[in-house]
């Protein structure tokens, strides 16, 4: 394990105040015919950001804010979300992957970046720094209430699923269009909707195609090849990615820490600021 910062935190909280240097500025990544949006703020050595699922840019620039006079900051906008497009076709991990692996070679352009990632964008970070070559780019991680790991389910879960499932079997067993129009009706009925999660039911077209691929691949197996140094900071409360994602990723990964954040939820950047900020700082700021 390694600890590259001070216990910051006991009982208090010292409030430091910052200055707003740079404004951020926005610009186009281009990726297989697709439109990519990013914006950049402060200066120094570069850090890319990446945000969540249903996030965008816009929820974690005040993370970047926080450190524009430490790093130059690159908050993309993954397909789908904030000012991209969707894509033209459903995406999966790796796509999204490998944009960001373009986007550090044509865009970034140095000769390492940092990496500050949350939620859904843990499971790009993972698969990037599993990838031998693709991880020759990144430097120093700081994961987030990351996403990726299998997650150990409720009963109730099981029994969403299995209901699911039921309610499909009649439909399987009709001619092509018949079939198409009668799940499509079982999926916008109430008692589909309470069966799928939030997340999915916002969803239509390429974008639930995406989500479904996304969450189905779980990507523990990764862990044992990634020999990164790893800081993870944790909201104690967080009802996305609980705690024990957390927990499973520090025993999982061969060089990290974490970091948790009494009365945070799975923005503990926003939750707690003060507290976030202060561990981020120490770490980025440490040789």
């Amino acid at each position: 394990m390694f600890y590259p910062f001070y216990p910051i935190f006991r009982n208090q909280i010292r409030t430091i105040p910052y200055i707003i240097f740079l404004m951020s500025r926005s610009d186009i990544f281009e990726y297989d015919n697709e439109r990519i949006a990013y914006k950049i703020v402060g200066s120094g050595k570069p850090l890319l950001i990446l945000h969540g699922w249903g996030s965008s840019s816009d929820v974690m620039m005040s993370v970047a804010k926080k450190v524009e006079a430490l790093r130059t900051c690159y908050l993309i906008d993954f397909p789908g979300f904030g000012d991209s497009p969707e894509p033209k076709n459903a995406w999966s991990v790796s796509n999204y992957t490998k944009m960001v692996e373009k986007f550090i070679i044509e865009v970034i352009q140095n000769e390492s970046t940092d990496l500050l990632v949350h939620s859904y964008g843990a499971r790009v970070a993972l698969k990037l720094l599993s990838d031998k070559s693709a991880s020759q780019k990144i430097d120093k991680v700081i994961i987030t209430g990351g996403a990726g790991l299998k997650p150990r389910r409720k009963p109730v879960y099981y029994l969403k699923k299995y209901t699911a499932k039921i309610l499909k079997m009649p439909f399987l067993f009709l001619p092509g269009s018949l079939r198409e129009t009668g799940l499509n009706r079982l999926r916008n009925s109430a008692i589909w909707k309470k069966l799928g999660s939030s997340d999915y039911q916002k969803l239509s077209g390429v974008m639930r195609e995406t989500f479904v691929k996304s969450v189905t691949e779980y990507l523990d197996p990764l862990l044992q090849k990634i020999d990164h140094e790893i800081l993870l900071i944790w909201g104690e409360n967080d009802a996305a990615t609980p705690i024990d994602q957390g927990i499973r990723l520090e025993k999982g990964l061969k060089n990290s820490a974490l970091v948790k954040i009494k009365d945070a939820g799975h923005y503990a950047f926003l939750d707690q600021p003060y507290q976030f900020d202060a561990v981020l700082k120490a770490y980025l700021e440490a040789e």
